[in-house]
C-alpha cells in the first residue's frame, strides 16, 4: 500500500520518487519519519501521487509538467539502452518552473539516483562496486548515459534481490528449485531488505556520491542448499507440518533428500559452502562504509 501523502503535491520538495512501487512502502514511511519533504509518482495517480508513466520513446513533456521540482530525483523503474536517460533528464529539466534562479546561476544541480541490478557484475568471483562490470548490459548502458550528463549529478544504487514483508526468500523456493538439478546448479543468493534500500536512498540523498555506481547488499553470501536445508528443516517438524498439507511436508521432504545426496555427490563436507564454491559471490562493505551506516535486518530466515 502506497502511504498517503497529500491531495495537492508540493511545487519544491527534497526527493520526488518517480515509480513509487515495492520499494516506496518502505521509502515513503521513513521520509515521512525523518521529515523529508517529498512526493512521489504512480501510473494511475492514487493515494495521492502524481500520475505519470515514463515513455522512453515520446519527447512530449507535459507529462513532466506536474513533476515537482526536487533536490534529488529517484528512478525506480528500469532504463534501458541508449537514449531513455538523457530524455527522461532532459523533459524534466526543460519543465522546471523558471524562478529567476538558472538566470543567476544559483539553480542548484538536481541529484539524480536510479536503482539498478548487480547482474551488472557477472563474474563468478567476488565482486565489489570497484569491480569491472559488463558495459554491454541494457541496464548499465542506461546508468552509464544518466551518469555522463553535464546537467546534473547522478549515481546508481545496484540491488541484490528485495525482500521483505511479503517478499520473503524461503517463497521463492517452489518457483526456482523444481527438481535435484535445478538445486545442483544454485550457488549464492544475495538480498536486500526493503528497509534498507530505504535507509541508503536517503544516505546517499544526504551524502550524494557523483557518478558513482553502488553495489548493495545486506553483507552476507547465501548458499541456497543450506537455506533449503534450514527451510525444509523446519516445514518437516510436528509443530509446523501440523499447519501444511501432507504434499507439502513430503516435497520439503524430497529437498531435504536432495540437498544429503548433493552433498555426497559433489564432495561437500558441511554447509555452508565456502563463498568460493558457491559462484559470484557480492562485497557490499563499501556502501555502508562510505556512509557510515550499516544493515540494520541481519540473516535471513
Amino acid at each position: 500500500m502506497i502511504v498517503h501523502l497529500t491531495d495537492e503535491q508540493p511545487d519544491k520538495v527534497d526527493l520526488l520518487v518517480l515509480g513509487a512501487g515495492w520499494t516506496s512502502t518502505f521509502l515513503l514511511p521513513l521520509l515521512k519519519s525523518e521529515g523529508i519533504k517529498h512526493a512521489a509518482t504512480t501510473t494511475t495517480g492514487h493515494d495521492g501521487t502524481i500520475a505519470f508513466k515514463f515513455d522512453p520513446e515520446s519527447s512530449d513533456p507535459r507529462p513532466f509538467s506536474k513533476l515537482s521540482n526536487a533536490t534529488t530525483i529517484l528512478i525506480t523503474f528500469p532504463l534501458k539502452g541508449k537514449g531513455p536517460s538523457e530524455r527522461l533528464v532532459k523533459l524534466y529539466l526543460d519543465t522546471r518552473k523558471d524562478d529567476g534562479a538558472a538566470q543567476s546561476g544559483t539553480r542548484t544541480r538536481p541529484q539524480f539516483i536510479q536503482l539498478g541490478v548487480t547482474s551488472v557484475w557477472p563474474a563468478p568471483t567476488w565482486q565489489d562496486s570497484s569491480s569491472p562490470y559488463d558495459t554491454e548490459n541494457p541496464r548499465a548502458i542506461a546508468e552509464d548515459e544518466l551518469m555522463a550528463i553535464p546537467e546534473i549529478d547522478a549515481a546508481v544504487l545496484s540491488l541484490a534481490g528485495l525482500y521483505g514483508a511479503q517478499r520473503q526468500p524461503r517463497n521463492w523456493v517452489d518457483r526456482v528449485i523444481k527438481s535435484k538439478e535445478d538445486l545442483r546448479a544454485k550457488g549464492a543468493l544475495h538480498v536486500i531488505h526493503g528497509e534498507d534500500v530505504s535507509r541508503a536512498v536517503v544516505a546517499l540523498h544526504r551524502n550524494f556520491t557523483k557518478s558513482q555506481r553502488w553495489l548493495l547488499c545486506d553483507m552476507h553470501v547465501y548458499d541456497w542448499w543450506d537455506l533449503v536445508q534450514d527451510w525444509a528443516v523446519a516445514d518437516v517438524a510436528p509443530a509446523r507440518a501440523a499447519e501444511l498439507s501432507a504434499e507439502q511436508v513430503e516435497t520439503q521432504r524430497v529437498r531435504l533428500k536432495w540437498v544429503g545426496e548433493l552433498m555426497v555427490e559433489e564432495g561437500v563436507r558441511a554447509l555452508p559452502r565456502d563463498a568460493s564454491a558457491v559462484g559470484r559471490a557480492l562485497d557490499g562493505r563499501a556502501f555502508w562504509n562510505k556512509m557510515g551506516i550499516w544493515p540494520s535486518q541481519g540473516r535471513i530466515r
